[in-house]
C-alpha cells in the first residue's frame, strides 16, 4: 500500500469494472490512498439493491448520481433523488434500493478503504452461491443480515 501524500484521482470514464451485483466501477482503490478511503460507482437496475448488511469497520457515503433511491439505516428510511447525499455510520444495519423506473447510479465512498475490493472478488467467482458470497464478504468486513428483527 502506498503512502497517501499525493492526490488520488480518477479521470472521467476511468476505473476498474467489476460485474457483480450489477456494474461497479472502482474509481479509487484503498492502495491509492494509503488505506484512507475507497471510491466506486454502482449502477443499480430499477427495483434492485443489496440485502440488509453491516460494514463492521467502515463509514459509507453515498451520492445519488442518477435516479431515485430509498435508504434504510437502523430502522429509519429516507428517499433521495439525484444530487442528494447520505452518510451511514459503521456498524449500522442498512441497505438501499433503486425505487425509480430506470437504471440508477450511485457514487460510494468508504472510509477506511478496502471494501471496494469486494466487487472484483465476487466477480472472479460468477457462480458463487450465497454462502460463498457471505464468506467473501467476511474478508471485506461486510456481514449480511437475514434476521428480520435485526434489520428492523
Amino acid at each position: 500500500m502506498t503512502t497517501f501524500d499525493k492526490a488520488a484521482f480518477s479521470k472521467a470514464d476511468a476505473g476498474v469494472e467489476a460485474i457483480a451485483f450489477g456494474r461497479h466501477i472502482i474509481r479509487i482503490a484503498a492502495d491509492q490512498t494509503g488505506g484512507s478511503l475507497g471510491c466506486f460507482e454502482a449502477e443499480v437496475p430499477a427495483g434492485e439493491g443489496p440485502p440488509f448488511h453491516v460494514h463492521e469497520k467502515e463509514e459509507e457515503f453515498f451520492r445519488v448520481l442518477e435516479g431515485r433511491f430509498a435508504f434504510w439505516c437502523n430502522g429509519a428510511r429516507v428517499d433521495l433523488t439525484e444530487g442528494a447525499v447520505i452518510c451511514v455510520p459503521r456498524g449500522s444495519v442498512h441497505r438501499f434500493q433503486n425505487i425509480g423506473a430506470s437504471l440508477g447510479r450511485l457514487m460510494v465512498v468508504m472510509t477506511p478503504g478496502g471494501f471496494e475490493g469486494f466487487f472484483p472478488a465476487v466477480a472472479q467467482e460468477p457462480d458463487a452461491n450465497p454462502e460463498r458470497i457471505c464468506q467473501i464478504g467476511e474478508q471485506f468486513n461486510i456481514r449480511f443480515v437475514f434476521d428480520a428483527a435485526e434489520a428492523a
